[in-house]
């Protein structure tokens, strides 16, 4: 009706107040946690839009939902990674029935935006943002410096032989090696690689990067750009940092294995369909890699059985951006996009595929 308040509907959680809430209720039950940053940032959308969201927790469920008119009036969406347990990818009908709910912007809180079919998006005029403050590009890059020198150094196998009571192992596990005077080449230097390749310079690491397109002088730290080819060939360690799409899928497989120096490292902290995790497992088990260091994986949760059962795989569960600083920060710049969508009409923060995309 005229007058009306806009919708904004949220898919997924805002998981540092969900945190706070899990942490302060285990210490203290019988007090109330305090309503975090995030969560009040969220709550004032209220004076804006009316806040609503889905009741649904599956695709089909949440397709049928969107198409019965539950979310008739919701301008912008606010979505996080693991909301496509509720809603599948973003693609198709999905984006379809969320246009014709009047949706026009969707805030996704992440950086990587795999989850979402873009091209469709922007066919049904859906503007798409995703988060980009200096946080998340630092908080990622300290966890690929981590694995990064976990992997270099070998230490895991001394890791798995202490919790087991054999000390260093019997026998000690091999000599691992210091990063100073090595090569690491940076697949993809946006923020997260330009983070990552200062704290290695910072180790003496030289570092060469390959990248859509070469960096202005003043952007690349020092680092020396280089065809794909060279990169794989001349560097020691290889750090994966692109975003994932159609022609970054399986972008490291067997055949690019092969071009690596013998021993090398690999480390990826972007996401996990941009390498093909069997020839990964056959490259360690050939020694062509000698380690490697992941955060993310083709089929997460699910880990490739060769990758957990190899001592000298490094593994995280997708913990990135695991911090109380980097997701706060991250939830106010996803908020602060659905507030510049209400208010202005415009995202602060545009994926790259929209960039100078026309409004309405």
């Amino acid at each position: 009706m005229p007058g009306s308040k806009p919708k904004v509907l949220l898919l997924g959680e805002i998981a540092q107040y969900v945190h706070i809430c899990y942490t302060l209720y285990s210490l203290l039950p019988h007090h109330p946690p305090p309503i975090a940053p995030a969560q009040s940032a969220y709550n004032s959308l209220a004076s804006l839009a009316d806040l609503i969201a889905p009741k649904s927790t599956k695709p089909a469920d949440f397709l049928d939902e969107c198409r019965s008119g539950a979310f008739d009036g919701t301008k912008a969406v606010y979505r996080t990674f693991q909301s496509v347990s509720i809603t599948g990818r973003i693609e198709g009908e999905v984006v379809k029935a969320l246009a014709e709910a009047g949706v026009r912007f969707i805030a996704h809180n992440g950086a990587g935006y795999d989850q979402i079919d873009i091209p469709t998006c922007t066919t049904h005029k859906i503007h798409v943002s995703n988060t980009a403050p200096p946080a998340l590009s630092a908080a990622t890059a300290d966890t690929a410096l981590f694995l990064l020198l976990g992997a270099l150094r070998n230490f895991n196998p001394s890791l798995l032989s202490l919790r087991s009571g054999s000390w260093r192992g019997a026998p000690p596990a091999a000599l691992g090696h210091d990063p100073a005077h090595k090569t690491l080449g940076i697949l993809g230097m946006g923020g997260i690689g330009r983070n990552l390749a200062a704290k290695a310079a910072a180790l003496g690491m030289s570092v060469i990067y390959h990248n859509r397109r070469k960096l202005p002088p003043t952007d690349e730290g020092g680092a020396k750009y280089v065809s794909f080819e060279e990169l794989l060939g001349d560097s020691d360690v290889v750090s994966l940092n692109l975003p994932l799409n159609e022609k970054t899928r399986g972008m490291i497989g067997k055949a690019e294995f092969e071009k690596m120096k013998k021993g090398a490292v690999v480390v990826n902290t972007a996401r996990g369909g941009v390498m093909d995790e069997a020839a990964l497992v056959e490259a360690l088990n050939t020694a062509q890699i000698s380690s490697c260091g992941l955060d993310v994986y083709e089929n997460e949760p699910q880990i490739h059985p060769g990758l957990i059962d190899n001592p000298k795989v490094m593994l995280l569960p997708h913990m990135g951006t695991w911090t109380e600083e980097t997701q706060t920060e991250m939830e106010l710049w996803n908020i602060a996009n659905v507030r510049s969508a209400l208010e202005t009409g415009k995202l602060k923060s545009p994926v790259a595929e929209q960039e100078g995309m026309c409004d309405g």
